[in-house]
Parts: C-alpha cells; sequence; structure tokens
C-alpha cells in the first residue's frame, strides 16, 4: 500500500492504467463457491496483492454484516435488487467503475441499470435466471413451468429442493398467481401465501444443495441457471426451464465497501476482472453468464452455448427483474416469508 501511494500521484491513476504492479491485500466477501481460484490467483501474481475469501450465502446475511461494520471486507458483490439499499445506507464506496480503462468491454446492455445508473458504484461479476430443474429420466412433462415446484406431479413430491432466498422464491410466485412484483394488494399477497403453504409439505428441502440432483435425493429444484449447467455436466438428464408463468432475472456486481481498507487494490480488482478474458474465468468456474463483451471466445467449450445460459426467445418475453421494493411492501412479503420457514 505504502508503494502504491509513494508512486502515484492519486487513486485515479491506479484504478485507471491497469500497472502491473501493487502491493498489499485485499478482503473479498462473495457469495459461497462463487469465485474462481484461477481469477485470484492471476490477479495476485499481475498485483503482488494477497486476496483472502470470504463467503456468505444469503443477500439478507451479507447486508446485515457489511451493516454491523468491523467486518474488514474491502469488496462485496450484492445482487441487483440489494445494491440500492447498500447506495442509498452509505455502504459502498462512489469508485467511478465508468471512468476505468476496461469499462470500454461492458456490454451496453449492463451500463445503464436501474440499480446503478450508469456504472458509479458496481462492476458486472456475473448474471443468470432461476427456474425449474428437473431430472427428466424421472419426470417427462412440461419443464417450462413453476408448476414442477409449486403444484408438482406425483412422481416428484418429496424429491423438490427450493432455493431459501425470498426474492427469488416470492417473485416467482407472484407471477405464478399473475400478480405484480412490488405489489401490496393484499389479495393476491394471499394467494401467494396460500400457494406456497400448499407447496411446501411437498418439497424434501429449501437449501443450497443442487448437487444433491446427483444421487437422486432431489429429482427437481427451483435453482439456478448456472448450477443448473453444473449438474447437466454430471447428469445429462438435469435440465433448466424457463418458467413461461413468469420467472426472475438477477445480476451480481462487485463494489467496494465505504470503509475498505484497501482502496486502491480494491479499483484494481474492479478494472481487473472488466477484462475479457479474466471475465471468462469467473464464468468457466461458476458457469453464469459475466456480461463483458468478448469473454465468450475465452469461455470453455460448451458454456457460451449453452441452453442454461441462453433464454430461448419464446420465453424472453417472461422473464423480469427481481427489483427492490418500498420497505412498507419489503415488510408485508418478510411476514410471509419468515411463515413459510417455520
Amino acid at each position: 500500500m505504502k508503494r502504491i501511494k509513494s508512486l502515484l500521484a492519486g487513486v485515479a491513476l491506479l484504478a485507471t492504467t491497469g500497472a502491473a504492479w501493487a502491493d498489499g491485500t485485499l478482503s473479498i466477501y462473495n457469495w459461497g463457491n462463487y469465485t474462481s481460484p484461477e481469477l485470484i490467483k492471476k490477479f495476485e501474481d499481475t498485483y503482488k496483492i494477497k486476496v483472502t475469501i470470504t463467503e456468505y450465502d444469503s443477500n439478507d446475511a451479507a447486508l446485515a454484516k457489511v451493516r454491523a461494520g468491523g467486518h474488514g471486507f474491502d469488496i462485496a458483490v450484492p445482487s441487483a435488487n440489494f445494491v440500492p439499499i447498500w447506495i442509498k445506507e452509505g455502504l459502498l464506496l462512489e469508485s467511478r467503475p465508468d471512468q476505468m480503462e476496461n469499462f470500454k468491454n461492458v456490454d451496453e446492455r449492463w451500463v445503464n441499470v436501474p440499480w446503478d445508473m450508469g456504472r458509479h458504484y458496481t462492476v458486472p461479476w456475473q448474471w443468470g435466471t432461476t427456474g425449474p430443474v428437473v431430472a427428466t429420466s424421472i419426470y417427462k412433462g412440461d419443464i417450462n413451468t413453476s408448476k414442477i415446484w409449486l403444484d408438482p406431479p406425483p412422481e416428484l413430491v418429496g424429491k423438490i429442493d427450493v432455493v431459501p432466498e425470498m426474492g427469488d422464491v416470492m417473485y416467482a410466485a407472484y407471477r405464478y398467481v399473475g400478480g405484480t412484483w412490488c405489489s401490496d394488494d393484499k389479495e393476491t399477497l394471499k394467494k401467494v401465501r396460500d400457494v406456497l403453504k400448499a407447496a411446501k409439505p411437498k418439497w424434501l428441502a429449501m437449501d443450497y444443495g443442487i448437487e444433491k440432483m446427483d444421487t437422486r435425493d432431489y429429482a427437481a429444484a427451483f435453482y439456478y441457471n448456472g448450477a443448473a449447467y453444473r449438474a447437466r455436466e454430471k447428469n445429462p438428464d438435469v435440465h433448466f426451464g424457463y418458467a413461461k408463468e413468469g420467472y426472475s432475472m438477477f445480476m451480481d456486481s462487485v463494489a467496494i465497501l465505504k470503509d475498505a481498507k484497501n482502496v486502491e487494490n480494491a479499483k484494481l480488482f474492479q478494472n481487473f476482472i472488466m477484462a475479457p478474458e479474466n471475465a471468462a474465468l469467473i464464468s468457466n468456474f461458476a458457469t453464469y453468464a459475466n456480461g463483458i463483451k468478448g469473454s465468450e471466445k475465452f469461455m470453455k467449450a460448451g458454456l457460451g452455448d449453452a441452453p442454461e445460459l441462453n433464454i430461448p426467445k419464446e420465453f424472453q418475453a417472461a422473464g423480469g427483474w427481481n427489483e427492490t421494493c418500498s420497505p412498507e411492501v419489503n415488510e408485508l412479503y418478510s411476514k410471509v416469508w419468515k411463515d413459510l420457514l417455520k
């Protein structure tokens, strides 16, 4: 860190040049099993920075940890529907990724995003969708429907895993009953609650554990598309569906915390992951799309064209963003969610 400060007149220059030297440390707070070891090693070797990774399993857990302070993290990777909360609460540094050298590689569709217009705080990490995942050797019907887990057929009852993420589950349930996300309509909320309460006894678990499809403890799941891709790599009969009733899209983005101790190194990391070859390392590990132009040519064979990462035209209109709801609406949803978890 001292070397950085002595050799550069300002932090901004370091963040935009991509110079292949630095020193010190960097502490990253990210989702579990979501950070490529190859990417981290390359960053460490390039800049002589020691990186530590701490993992979390939900947006709520990450937000609570950072809110509490004293965490020691430099970087976090919140989802799109949580970024506005982090910004509003003053938890993020306005690091201006849009002024960094590699920002030119960000796909235009991911620049003026509603959660961070113009990208003043965050850099794309990975994006994807949430939907039904099915072992088609067990279930032969339509997989492009939320009925798979909200009104499952007999052969799937007791063999379903649902990801324990409130926004994703509630969003899909709202779309399933014909409701509008972030609505405070009490009648629609009651329908959502009733559908979820009726469905839960037919699930085996609410867990981040799609790997159990390998042993067929799970025959179906409501889960993320990248994880479904990894499951299909091991078991060709596992397929990901796009719920015709409606499904949520997500993007996780790299942000620097307002109280980060290693700001210069964190900016280096933001710029580093916007290089196509480095973004490809992120995707190759966790198997989600990344939002960086040109990264496809560096991806492992079959990933760029995978059906899990490419929404079919007939289902594109059914996708929607899991937007940040008002505190009042979120409180209503949280009550339903807590009741579901009992």
